[in-house]
């Protein structure tokens, strides 16, 4: 049996004509274009069922390093606040007013940049302004 089959796998060049004479009689000249589109869809039609069976499972593996990467990053933020709650308890209470205050501060900074008007004449009279004080110093 497995003789045969590599027997029939190994086509010669006049195999290939008497079996291609064949099928030219078997079916005819008119008939032989519409079998080869046939064959092109159903071939075509099995790439695109592979391809998309190969797509699925790069997603599903794609998704799968995904959650894990997350799952990392996850945990190492809970060590992070961990270690945050760690060193804030041990702070004295007046290392803990500074912090406060200076995050008091940056809060209040950013508003200040986030409520400023940013329209091009405030940006040339301030441009001058600051031209006037380097000049001045």
């Amino acid at each position: 049996m497995i003789k045969g089959i590599l027997l029939f796998l190994n086509l010669g060049t006049e195999e290939v004509i008497l079996i291609g004479f064949v099928v030219l009689l078997l079916f005819g000249g008119n008939k032989l274009p519409e079998l080869a589109r046939g064959l092109g869809k159903g071939l075509r039609e099995f790439k695109d069922a592979s391809d998309s069976v190969k797509r699925e499972i790069h997603k599903n593996i794609n998704q799968l390093t995904a959650e894990e990467e997350l799952k990392k990053e996850d945990e190492l933020l809970d060590a992070q606040k961990k270690q945050l709650r760690e060193r804030n308890s041990q702070l004295s209470d007046e290392e803990k007013k500074i912090a406060h205050a200076n995050r008091e501060a940056i809060l209040q900074d950013a508003e200040q940049l986030r409520n400023k008007d940013y329209s091009p004449s405030n940006f040339i009279e301030e441009t001058t302004e600051n031209k006037d004080n380097i000049i001045n110093k």
